[in-house]
């Protein structure tokens, strides 16, 4: 899944910002879209996208 990057606007929650920025400064990440970078690799990669995507987790859906 190599690439250039692409520049996109997503909009997320505050909630998940807060994270995205959270986890780039506890490992040491250059910013938040990297840490987003990461996390969308492991999904792609490692994730099982039944277990992810399948069950419902929307904290503003229930």
């Amino acid at each position: 899944m190599a690439g250039g990057k692409v520049k996109l606007a997503y909009e997320v929650n505050a909630d998940a910002h807060q994270m995205l920025e959270t986890i780039a400064e506890r490992y040491q990440l250059p910013d938040a879209s990297k840490a987003l970078r990461c996390l969308l690799d492991y999904a792609a990669t490692d994730g099982d996208w039944d277990e992810i995507f399948a069950k419902v987790r929307c904290r503003r859906c229930m």
